[in-house]
């Protein structure tokens, strides 16, 4: 049995339908060989190969460079498996949590992103949410494109 969040125990609907904007991968310039946690569709990532549901992403192999926008709801695994695997890019909310301690302590680098940052939702809207987020870069291709890319300071 699923633990509920406090947002399902107050009644809203799960949902980790939050795209990420075209304009954040404009700004990288850079192709990604998999994104492990696409959605269905309304997609903007610039991957060769994406995973989406039913397919499990934690489960299958990752490999080159990824792309991670992971589901919110579950972000311990998703974390774990991009920080394990080395080499990409995750878009992550800033969190007091045991896993973005490990994300500040071994990543090569970080960028908090405007605030409010807004995502592209299913219906055609743009909405943010409670965190501030920001883009963790592990590797080198990844760590340069997020220094190229002028999104804020990167550290």
């Amino acid at each position: 049995m699923t633990a509920l969040s406090s947002r399902q125990k107050k009644g809203y609907p799960k949902n980790d339908e939050y795209y990420t904007p075209k304009s954040v991968f404009d700004h990288l310039g850079i192709t990604f060989d998999l994104d492990p946690c696409s959605p269905l569709e309304g997609s903007n990532v610039p991957a060769k190969q994406t995973y989406s549901l039913p397919l499990d992403g934690l489960k299958a192999p990752w490999f080159g460079l990824v792309w991670m926008n992971p589901p919110y709801s579950e972000m311990t695994p998703w974390v774990n498996k991009f920080m394990d695997h080395g080499n990409g890019v995750a878009l992550l909310p800033t969190a007091q949590s045991k896993w973005f301690s490990r994300v500040w302590a071994e990543a090569d680098g970080i960028c908090l992103l405007p605030i409010p940052f807004k995502f592209d939702r299913p219906e055609g809207m743009r909405k943010t949410i409670f965190f501030p987020v920001a883009l963790v870069a592990m590797g080198d291709v990844s760590y340069q494109a997020l220094l190229a890319s002028n999104l804020g300071r990167v550290r």
